[in-house]
């Protein structure tokens, strides 16, 4: 949907001031609405023991990273890169998940030097990790998001089938039997259902799915599960007509969950820990770019100086964003296609999309892009990827990211010599 009235009070009297300054194509975060939403997290779950470990592949900038943990989050990180990147913003040990799939034994390695949870996402990695020596005292294990009753809501996690993520529910018990016999002590659950999800419900039944299963747990193995994930999967409303999440509504949902389990199941409540990412800084960013062509073919093609290298998720998912023109709104519109500049057909942020008409140099907003926007970005094409700017509440703007540049790309062009001589003339070396 449209930035909030507040963040476009902010920024559109400066824009202009903005672009002549640090040019364009550029992404800019709102650090007051971030703020904001921090502080509508940790409302919503006041009255239970809750963590927001914010998602890193959302924005993976420490700059942003930062605000959030002011506010107490710690990071969700699945790579070594989003592990440096939750480190540049001071996080350390118990302030980071690391939930990550198809995991090497290079990158568990790295979660363990930090002292970060792992979350085990499949018994094969358990093997690995148990391999390494004894394995930490605390461990999570991701269920295979079909484990709440059988389906899959609409996202990107793949259907009941195809589903990559997590170990299947009937092999839960035997799984962390396996790591409590190695020595881990305290256990935690994760279960992410779906994506971009504007209801409440389906984490509620994910919530009773992993709240089954910490009895099961308990009775079969002696176990306390010490906190329950409900990964990410907040959405936002990308749509002006669109309801945004109730997420004080949420939590009040959750916490009364809790204390009921609490009191019928007689033991603690295990911590609740969530991993959200788009829902936190989604609808405080923005990509700003500017018009550098009107063409016309079968239809009007507005060219702009940002693509699908900027936000790749209009052309992957057929995703929507909402597009605004910078003092456009008393112009007449027309139906145009926005497109960059890569040798690719589905290079468009907008596909026949009433507009105001455009005019070279104008600028064009695409909202919502706060998540998944740069950290999604690609070079093909040898396309660079746009700086970041942040909006401080003080109404300044900072460059918290350069733009690329073909430097940047050339980088690993250049390396030591290495050559791994031909089966021929290796047979002929001779030894001593």
């Amino acid at each position: 949907m449209p930035m909030s009235p507040s963040f476009a009070a902010r920024f559109e009297p400066i824009a202009r001031d903005v672009t002549e300054h640090f040019g364009t194509p550029f992404h800019l975060y709102d650090e007051r609405g971030i703020e904001e939403t921090c502080a509508a997290f940790n409302d919503a779950f006041v009255d239970t023991d809750y963590r927001e470990f914010f998602a890193v592949k959302a924005l993976p900038n420490p700059a942003v990273l930062g605000i959030v943990a002011r506010h107490g989050f710690g990071f969700d990180a699945s790579s070594p890169a989003e592990l440096a990147a939750a480190a540049a913003a001071g996080a350390t040990g118990a302030d980071i998940c690391f939930t990550s799939n198809n995991t090497p034994e290079d990158e568990l390695v790295a979660a363990l030097d930090v002292g970060a949870l792992v979350t085990i996402d499949d018994e094969a990695v358990l093997d690995r990790l148990l391999g390494l020596g004894a394995p930490p005292k605390r461990l999570a294990f991701r269920l295979h998001p079909s484990a709440a009753d059988g389906t899959v809501p609409t996202g990107m996690l793949g259907d009941t089938e195809s589903a990559k993520f997590g170990i299947p529910a009937d092999r839960l018990v035997p799984a962390v039997t396996a790591a409590l016999a190695h020595g881990v002590e305290d256990v935690g659950l994760h279960l992410m259902r779906g994506s971009q999800l504007m209801h409440a419900e389906p984490f509620s039944r994910t919530l009773d799915t992993l709240l089954d299963l910490a009895v099961r747990l308990r009775d079969r193995t002696g176990v306390a599960v010490s906190s329950v994930n409900l990964g990410g999967g907040i959405g936002i409303p990308y749509r002006p007509a669109e309801t945004p999440f109730d997420l004080k509504g949420f939590g009040a949902t959750i916490t009364a969950r809790l204390r009921r389990w609490e009191r019928d199941a007689g033991q603690r409540r295990p911590r609740l820990h969530l991993e959200s990412g788009r829902a936190v800084t989604g609808p405080h960013g923005i990509l700003v770019t500017k018009v550098i062509n009107r063409m016309r073919k079968a239809r009007t093609m507005i060219g702009v100086d940002a693509g699908m290298s900027a936000l790749m998720r209009p052309a992957l998912y057929g995703a929507y964003h909402h597009l605004t023109v910078l003092g456009g709104q008393s112009r007449a519109t027309e139906l145009v296609d926005v497109v960059g500049s890569l040798c690719e057909n589905n290079d468009k942020l907008a596909v026949q999309r009433e507009l105001p008409r455009t005019d070279v140099g104008d600028l064009v907003i695409v909202h919502d892009t706060g998540a998944h926007g740069w950290s999604m970005g690609f070079t093909y094409n040898g396309r660079l990827r746009p700086q970041e700017l942040l909006l401080h509440a003080d109404g300044s703007v900072s460059r918290i990211r350069r733009a690329e540049t073909v430097a940047d790309q050339q980088a690993t062009l250049r390396f030591p010599a290495s050559v791994l001589p031909s089966r021929r003339n290796r047979s002929t070396v001779r030894h001593p």
